[in-house]
């Protein structure tokens, strides 16, 4: 049954019994759940060590978790022996964790596979630090690396993610032992609304979703529109390429959101919220669905919560994965029931949104960030970051990089020490050329500019946006007119289609770059897309339209020369665009070694054992299937 809690003490009791459960006398093993988990084979991991803890009736506890960000080392499984470190066990098989559980219920630490080791939980909200183990360390504990010494965590920050790969998304007094809904209760019992919004104001938090809006401004006009019900609403419909913090922050720590939205609803004065979450993020949707009704259980959602008088609850809503519907009033529009289309500006949703009404909208992100500036003040959260932009900011951070994952750091890294530090840098033989910050609507910045700090203001002068926090990383294999074309087909696709300057702007936009792909553009082409992607950028009705121009405009104002090769010399600089590469064999170099012959899908490759092979261009499709097999670097693409 779930524990009530209606007042302090109550919070405090739920306080002292999760913290049994999060730091039991008695060893603990945690794997992680997430998405990221589950797609490297984290269920049979998990599934194996909890039937074998339960075959041998072992003293322990076998736990599930969120994602803490090392996506590219899951699975991952964590072990707690009292009196020792929190140990992390990297891209542990069924295999390895059945090794690992031997040694384990024997009641030793194992020794190998081990990525690093925790000393002290530094808990966000909770009065201080948590200390693993009293002493000094000796063996393999002592050589063994800490969190804190890996490249990977180095710059990080864990604020909004700060319970990810520590709780059991699932377990309320998890959370509360961590200090949760203890700010939803200082908010609630010693602060006026408008003391919440100045906290917020004061601590400069701007909104994750994209647009850094300040978050205390928008609350202050919701707070001061006319009409009523107002809502409170979260964006949680993530649909840019290679992104996933706002799946990954729900599946590791759903109460944050709901606390967040909590505290926003008692600022603003709404009774009423939505969290509008993508369909196809199914753990998600059952991570929310499962925290809401444990909330709703708790007594912390509901009629007068925690007995301040204040009464709040959720819905959830499930999108279709229209992409236009991260944009505030189309993602509206769909809560009503109606078709994913936005409307004009001159109206703002804080005066009339939803129905109509006062609505007041933030992504995922920006929620998890509430809790903690009212727990831990407004000013500790503004030392955090630069002068315009305060706070973290969560990336996932993908493509040709050799750490994928989810990182968290303060407003004001380089890109370079985002993608050289934590990211590892990009695969050896290979150079950084550009990485794409922003998802579809973003921009693409060079090398040359991979000093710039990440932060609204130094993203937006460079002629990107911050967005969501996608960011893909770009080596010297890269196209980067192919990549202009692959944004502007997402983007095409996901058009809602209301306006003419997205509808036939992007499409004609895509026509030109397929002419320079292929060798057939002119010079004046490339002045038509450069004044089109303006006009479209400035006449469309949503964001998704006026931002859609941003990968064309900042390839074509960091890579011009690209695009001249292409139209110019008919050549394509990366070897991406089909109809201006070819395909051969050096004979010099071939061994006759096969590689090639055997996977070509056309038999254009033909030779003799151990003589150099020869390649029909007549038959290839230049699908590269031999350049990536050989390794004695015979074929040649050009």
């Amino acid at each position: 049954m779930q524990m009530q809690i209606k007042n302090f003490d109550d919070l405090e009791l739920a306080k002292k019994v999760g913290l049994t459960e999060l730091y039991p006398d008695k060893p603990k093993i945690l794997v992680g759940m997430a998405t990221c988990g589950l797609a490297a084979g984290a269920q049979r991991v998990y599934d194996l060590l909890h039937k074998k803890a339960q075959q041998a009736h072992w003293d322990g506890v076998v736990e599930k978790t969120g994602c803490i960000g090392f996506c590219y080392k899951e699975p991952l499984v964590d072990a707690v022996f009292p009196g020792n470190p929190r140990i992390t066990y990297e891209t542990v098989t069924p295999e390895i964790a059945e090794s690992l559980w031997m040694e384990m219920a024997a009641g030793k630490i194992p020794e190998n596979h081990v990525m690093a080791r925790l000393d002290v939980d530094d808990m966000i909200l909770d009065g201080g630090p948590r200390k693993f183990y009293k002493g000094k360390l000796t063996g393999f504990l002592a050589k063994t690396p800490r969190y804190e010494e890996l490249d990977f965590i180095k710059l990080q920050r864990h604020i909004a993610m700060r319970n990810c790969g520590f709780i059991d998304p699932d377990n309320l007094l998890h959370y509360v032992a961590r200090g949760g809904y203890f700010p939803l209760y200082t908010a609630l019992t010693a602060m006026s609304p408008e003391e919440v919004i100045n906290a917020v104001t004061t601590a400069g938090l701007r909104g994750r979703g994209g647009g850094g809006f300040p978050t205390g401004v928008k609350w202050a006009s919701c707070r001061k529109a006319k009409g009523w019900p107002k809502y409170v609403l979260c964006n949680a419909d993530e649909g840019d390429p290679g992104a996933y913090m706002d799946r990954s922050l729900i599946e590791g720590d759903p109460h944050a959101i709901l606390e967040g939205m909590l505290i926003g609803a008692y600022a603003i004065g709404s009774n009423e919220g939505y969290i509008y979450v993508r369909a196809e993020y199914p753990l998600a949707v059952k991570t929310l669905q499962r925290a809401i009704l444990a909330a709703r259980e708790a007594g912390l959602l509901g009629e007068n919560i925690l007995g301040s008088g204040f009464s709040f609850d959720i819905k959830l809503n499930l999108g279709g994965g229209a992409f236009v519907c991260g944009e505030s009033t189309a993602l509206m529009a769909s809560i009503e029931g109606k078709p994913g289309e936005p409307r004009a500006k001159y109206v703002h949703t804080v005066d009339k949104g939803l129905r109509n009404r006062p609505s007041n909208l933030n992504n995922v992100e920006t929620w998890a960030n509430v809790p903690v500036i009212i727990g831990k003040g407004a000013d500790w959260y503004r030392e955090i970051g630069t002068e315009g932009s305060k706070g973290t900011k969560i990336f996932s951070l993908v493509g040709q990089v050799k750490n994928v994952g989810l990182v968290e750091v303060p407003m004001g890294v380089t890109i370079k020490d985002l993608v050289m530090q934590v990211g590892g840098g990009v695969p050896e033989s290979r150079e950084f050329k550009a990485i794409q910050i922003g998802g579809p609507s973003g921009g693409c910045i060079p090398k040359e500019h991979w000093d710039l700090p990440i932060d609204f203001d130094s993203l937006w002068e460079a002629g990107a946006i911050m967005g969501s926090g996608g960011m893909i990383v770009m080596d010297n294999s890269t196209c980067m007119v192919d990549v202009a074309k692959f944004f502007l087909d997402f983007l095409i696709d996901e058009s809602c289609g209301k306006c003419i300057p997205c509808r036939l702007g992007l499409k004609r936009m895509r026509e030109i770059l397929e002419e320079f792909s292929t060798g057939k553009g002119s010079l004046a082409d490339l002045d038509e897309l450069e004044s089109l992607s303006e006009a479209v950028k400035d006449g469309s009705l949503c964001a998704l339209g006026g931002s859609a121009p941003n990968p064309v405009l900042t390839t074509l104002r960091y890579f011009r020369k690209e695009y001249e090769a292409h139209i110019l010399e008919h050549r394509c600089p990366a070897a991406v665009c089909k109809a201006l590469i070819t395909y051969s064999i050096n004979p010099e170099t071939c061994n006759g070694c096969t590689a090639c012959a055997a996977e070509c899908p056309q038999d254009a490759i033909t030779g003799e054992k151990k003589q150099p092979h020869t390649l029909d261009p007549s038959l290839c499709i230049k699908c590269g299937a031999c350049f990536e097999v050989c390794k004695f670097g015979a074929v040649a693409v050009a």
